[in-house]
């Protein structure tokens, strides 16, 4: 499902060499795809051709496999909908990555700091900054770390690298959860915005306008993220993640300014709240960290990004996908580290459980320009449809690959636009069914960071198999077991957190 084998495919136009013409002769049909993960030889050319050293045929094999002639998908792979084109670059994946890395979940990084304060905030979020970056390159370098193949799904990733039952076990549930989960959650905050931009434009007395129930809005948005999702491909998307990256950087960048220049509320305080108990403490402290880690998702569409782009040789896909991470990283540490600190140091402990955005509606929502509230909250809606589209293409991916495995042909147009509308219809439900999910950020968390901090450090040791004892294997090691220590921590504590906080529970009552 997420590997692609290497093919021999020349193209028909002869090759010149020197003063000659060499005819394409060779003509080799793609390799099925495979349940388990098939090894390939060292060199594939030279296990099925058998030419003399020096021939011209050798030369221009040569010469074709330089310059990426025979990368050719498996047929499977081309009918699905993240693989099926290749013509991506390095501004698409900066516009891709910078849409699905950076989002309503950084709202709420403020939060981590009224129970870690400002020194232990600061240093929580710069480490996990720094780590989720490492592991994001160690990602992009697994992408094609055996000859001949391209991983580019995480779960076969995760298959190769800890075996087929093991890695499923391991990757499907999370990459499946952030993934549908995410879509979920964003229904809920466009829904919800799309409710609040509607009060703020026609609030006043003169708009004679009713306004929608919650469900209504949810879809509203539903609706319009199904219309948009119907675009057939992950490279077809770009410019719409284009816009889901200048709509988040803005609105980011609105909400922490106008926090800050605004007059800050009476009694802030930045005293660490106090707990009953030391468990009481450890578990806040836990799931402050479980915030954090929320914020930095999107590990698990990485490779997705990085198979849209050609590869050869000469110019690996690795080269341009760092290019564009490490632009939109720098672009989403510029959004990140101000909107946390400018919001603490705004609202101190006063923040609300919605974070910044709702801080802000609660103590300036008066005493702010509607205009400047109304475009912040329609650049969320904004952000929210682009985000639904980046994080939904796995899921459709999923969905099209089982057909295609049975039929062995590609989706007809109809039956991919009811897969579509089936998922669209299916988060709806469940946004309506389970409006507190927002609420479970540090148990998502805690959930989610093996994908993120755990999983792509032990399977860069699998498959690259680093010498005993050396930098690179000690690194690796602990990152990736302090990784899965640190996940049951969180989940742990976000669960104590719960219990003792309580959670106001509601089902098909949306707020």
């Amino acid at each position: 499902m997420g590997s692609e084998l290497v093919e021999i495919k020349m193209s028909q136009s002869p090759l010149k060499i020197g003063d000659k013409e060499v005819q394409n002769t060779v003509s080799l049909t793609p390799s099925p795809i495979l349940d388990s993960i098939p090894k390939t030889p060292k060199s594939p050319f030279g296990a099925r051709i058998m030419t003399p050293l020096a021939s011209p045929m050798k030369k221009a094999l040569t010469y074709m496999e330089e310059i990426g002639h025979f990368t050719k998908l498996d047929p499977q792979d081309a009918w699905l909908p993240i693989t099926e084109s290749r013509n991506g670059n390095a501004y698409y994946a900066a516009f891709h990555t910078l849409s699905s890395g950076i989002g309503v979940q950084a709202l709420v990084l403020p939060l981590a700091f009224i129970t870690l304060g400002w020194i232990w905030g600061i240093i929580s979020l710069s480490i996990i900054f720094m780590w989720q970056l490492y592991t994001l390159w160690l990602l992009i370098q697994l992408h094609e770390s055996v000859p001949g193949m391209r991983y580019s799904r995480y779960l076969r990733l995760s298959m190769a690298a800890f075996g087929e039952k093991l890695g499923k076990i391991l990757a499907l549930f999370p990459t499946m959860y952030l993934s549908g989960g995410t879509c979920v959650t964003l229904i809920m905050i466009g829904g919800g915005t799309m409710k609040i931009f509607f009060q703020t434009i026609c609030g006043s007395n003169h708009c004679h306008l009713t306004s929608l129930s919650t469900i209504e809005w949810y879809i509203v948005f539903t609706v319009s993220a199904i219309i948009l999702a119907q675009l057939p491909n992950l490279n077809s998307i770009a410019g719409i993640s284009l816009v889901g990256s200048i709509s988040a950087v803005t609105y980011c960048t609105l909400t922490w300014v106008v926090s800050v220049v605004k007059e800050r509320p009476e009694d802030v305080s930045f005293e660490t709240v106090e707990n009953k108990s030391d468990l009481e403490r450890v578990c806040s402290i836990l799931n402050a960290i479980g915030m954090i880690a929320f914020a930095f998702r999107g590990h698990n569409l990485v490779l997705e990004i990085q198979g849209t782009m050609p590869s050869s040789l000469k110019n690996p896909s690795h080269v341009p996908m760092w290019k564009g991470v490490k632009f939109s990283y720098s672009i989403i540490a510029l959004c990140l580290f101000p909107l946390a600190i400018g919001g603490y140091w705004a609202y101190g402990n006063l923040m609300p459980n919605g974070g910044i955005l709702s801080a802000l509606d609660k103590y300036h929502g008066k005493d702010t320009s509607k205009v400047i509230l109304g475009i912040t909250s329609l650049l969320v809606v904004v952000h929210s449809l682009t985000s639904f589209q980046i994080y939904a293409m796995p899921v459709f991916d999923n969905l099209e690959f089982r057909y295609t495995s049975n039929k062995k042909k590609p989706c007809p147009w109809w039956l991919r636009t009811g897969f579509r509308v089936f998922f669209g219809c299916l988060a709806f439900f469940i946004s309506v069914a389970l409006p507190f999910l927002p609420s479970l950020a540090g148990l998502i968390g805690g959930i989610a960071l093996p994908v993120t901090l755990a999983y792509p450090c032990l399977m860069w040791i699998m498959i690259k198999k680093p010498q005993t004892y050396t930098s690179t294997w000690f690194v690796n090691w602990s990152l990736g077991l302090l990784g899965l220590v640190l996940s049951v921590l969180l989940v742990f504590g976000a669960i104590w957190t719960i219990a003792i906080q309580g959670m106001d529970v509601h089902f098909f009552k949306p707020q």
